[in-house]
């Protein structure tokens, strides 16, 4: 049903929690692989969350150089609040993607970006965090292909063993 590569790359993540928490956004929308750069994820080794099991089975490595580890045949985009940017409402998402985030505390390096096929932001006011931005440009993502599938299949294969609710039928008048 996939018919799209996607990867993420995370420059020099610095929140264990984000780091959990974008592999969990990456087992959700089916990204293939992860990649991140710096010395910080050290600390994320460690931190055990409930984010760990929808991500299992996507390789999350670590590289010296997102740019030397571009997977094949993908356009790279980077997405970071920097002037000139396209917002991404006005965003077309490639069917083959690697999406390059900054770090919570700086930004992508200018080589980065220049070598970007594209530069897109979140338009909000202030930044979010890199977890929430990786959350936010999947799923527009999804909203914007035609493989958008929902309905109730896709909701009992996706929610928790506890969540049995279900929506009451409107009664007649």
């Amino acid at each position: 049903m996939k018919a799209s590569k996607v990867s993420i790359g995370l420059t020099n993540p610095k929140s264990p929690s984000n780091v959990g928490a974008v592999m969990r956004a990456a087992g959700c929308y089916q990204v293939d692989s992860v990649f991140y750069t710096g010395r910080r994820y050290a600390r994320a080794v460690k931190f055990h969350t409930d984010t760990q099991n929808a991500g299992q089975n996507i390789p999350l490595t670590g590289v010296e150089c997102l740019l030397n580890n571009t997977p094949e045949d993908v356009k790279i985009v980077c997405i970071e609040l920097v002037e000139g940017a396209t917002p991404l409402p006005e965003y077309q998402h490639p069917d083959n993607a690697f999406y390059i985030f900054g770090p919570e505390d700086g930004t992508i390096n200018q080589k980065v970006i220049d070598n970007a096929d594209a530069v897109v932001y979140v338009p909000t006011i202030g930044s979010m965090n890199l977890a929430a931005s990786v959350n936010v440009l999947l799923y527009d993502r999804l909203a914007k292909s035609e493989l958008n599938i929902a309905n109730d299949e896709l909701i009992r294969q996706s929610r928790d063993v506890n969540n049995q609710v279900r929506v009451k039928k409107p009664q007649a008048k």
